[in-house]
């Protein structure tokens, strides 16, 4: 293994100092031997089989220490990274200081690496940390409104001759143009008013006309090729249907639920709206405490690997000159940054471990969100190297659980409230548990990727990407290897001259 020193230049850089001698770059000499023989044409020797006396009368062996440390440095950097536990998140920069004697392969190779790295960052106490939540509501009239959801998907729709109120269902004709050429048409199409999930300002257009009548306003498009444009549309009302709602009795009940009662299913509802309300307070819990943890936690950015992201984003959108669109997106990326930052120490803390259970319940839900099939996502992450980045999510989602399972949780009357069933335990305690008492422990639920933040999808995916832990990266040399002491040809140059 190479000797190799590092400085600390900032909280978030590092410079590792490589030194290889002549015998650690032994073994990739031999290897560039052999790729060049495979890659030149020399007359009179069959292609791989060339000697390398020969390359180095034919080549030279200026060309042979450039491909052997092209080879070699990824390998030395790895090395090196690992030996000082520098947790690099940047693509690393190369700059080689000095070179062996390319006459007899003497002398040390010696290069600098500066890289990007994860901080180092001071946790806070969490059993100090105390978050409120709101109270959970399982009052007769939370039931009431889980029931009439539960009547409404039994409903019956009336057509009705009155004009339309919110809750209502209309068919509407819609014809949307811009400057007066249309732009897009849908016809039949069925809407409840007031659900907001058309277009903007649909809802006070068509309230409180009637079957038959139409109207025009102006909205943004959500989708196609002018989405984001304003345009004016038309609508017709064709019809208007009210819902209406079978009674809630003991043959509802038997009808849409295994209980033989309206009683019992009331019971259940009730126990159905307490359970929704936990999740609710430990979705609103797990926000809360990231949100004060990034508060109390100073986490310094690396400003060079942020402004490459928003600029390889903004250059994507071709958006470069959108000065406030690249603010947005220069807080979305710091902001993922600090998060994983965060989260991926809580997970060392932690030691923990993602088992292949909880990845594969990940992926599962992370296809169906895309729209995809299990194993074609799969094979799409692994295709594109993207499956360390995802056990790296699950992992946070699990160090996050792990950290909402330490701090107290109050509701809004004060009263503490029990989320036992939404957190994880230290991998270390769960093994004591595990032997101690043969129960398995509780194990955080999967949560959607955290990449996934406003202001923009991309932006905060992209961050994701850019505070990956990239071991993978290799070093990208400040000064080209190519560009030798003595102001040597390259290799291509060389070839070409001697041997072609």
């Amino acid at each position: 293994m190479a000797n190799s020193t590092v400085e600390k230049l900032t909280p978030t850089r590092a410079k590792l100092t490589i030194t290889v001698t002549p015998d650690d770059l032994k073994p990739s000499i031999a290897h560039a031997y052999e790729h060049i023989a495979q890659d030149v044409q020399i007359p009179g020797f069959r292609k791989g089989k060339v000697p390398a006396p020969i390359i180095d009368q034919r080549i030279g062996r200026g060309a042979v220490i450039e491909h052997a440390v092209n080879e070699g440095l990824d390998k030395f950097f790895r090395e090196a990274a690992g030996e000082h536990s520098l947790r690099v998140v940047g693509r690393p920069a190369a700059d080689i200081t000095q070179w062996p004697n390319e006459k007899d392969f003497t002398g040390d190779l010696i290069v600098e690496v500066e890289v990007d790295v994860r901080p180092e960052i001071e946790m806070p106490e969490l059993s100090d940390i105390t978050l409120t939540v709101d109270a959970v509501e399982t009052d007769d009239a939370a039931i009431e409104e889980e029931l009439d959801k539960l009547r409404a998907r039994f409903g019956t729709l009336i057509p009705v001759d009155r004009p339309a109120g919110k809750g209502d269902f209309v068919e509407l004709d819609l014809v949307a143009a811009i400057d007066g050429t249309e732009i897009d048409r849908a016809e039949g199409v069925s809407y409840e008013l007031g659900s907001g999930e058309l277009l903007e300002g649909i809802d006070d257009a068509v309230e409180s006309l009637t079957a038959g009548e139409d109207t025009t306003f102006r909205s943004k498009l959500v989708g196609g090729d002018h989405a984001g444009e304003e345009a004016e549309v038309s609508v017709s009302i064709k019809s208007v249907k009210e819902r209406e709602l079978p009674e809630a009795d003991d043959d509802f009940a038997q009808i849409a639920s295994e209980f033989d009662t309206i009683a019992e299913l009331r019971t259940s509802l009730s126990e159905r709206v307490g359970e929704q309300g936990v999740f609710a307070q430990g979705s609103a819990a797990r926000d809360q405490l990231l949100e004060t943890l990034l508060e109390k936690i100073e986490i310094p950015v690396p400003p060079q690997l942020i402004e490459d992201e928003v600029h390889n984003h903004l250059e994507s959108e071709n958006r470069l000159e959108d000065d406030e669109h690249r603010a947005e997106v220069t807080e979305a990326s710091e902001k993922q940054f600090r998060t994983q930052v965060l989260l991926d120490t809580i997970a060392e803390q932690s030691d923990v471990q993602v088992s292949q259970e909880e990845l594969s319940q990940y992926l599962i839900q992370s296809a169906a969100q895309y729209g995809m099939a299990p194993q074609e996502f799969v094979e799409a992450l692994q295709s594109s190297n993207q499956l360390p980045a995802l056990v790296g999510e699950v992992a946070r989602n699990k160090a996050l659980a792990i950290a909402l399972g330490k701090v107290k949780v109050v509701d809004s009357n004060g009263k503490p409230v029990d989320l036992s069933s939404l957190v994880a335990v230290d991998d270390e305690d769960e093994s004591a548990e595990a032997s101690a008492e043969e129960k398995p422990a509780k194990k955080a639920p999967a949560k959607k990727p955290a990449a996934k933040k406003a202001p923009a999808k991309k932006a905060a995916e992209k961050a994701d990407d850019a505070a990956e832990e990239k071991t993978d990266e290799k070093p990208a040399a400040k000064k080209a290897p190519a560009k030798k002491p003595a102001a040597k040809k390259a290799p291509a140059a060389k070839a070409a001259d001697k041997g072609e």
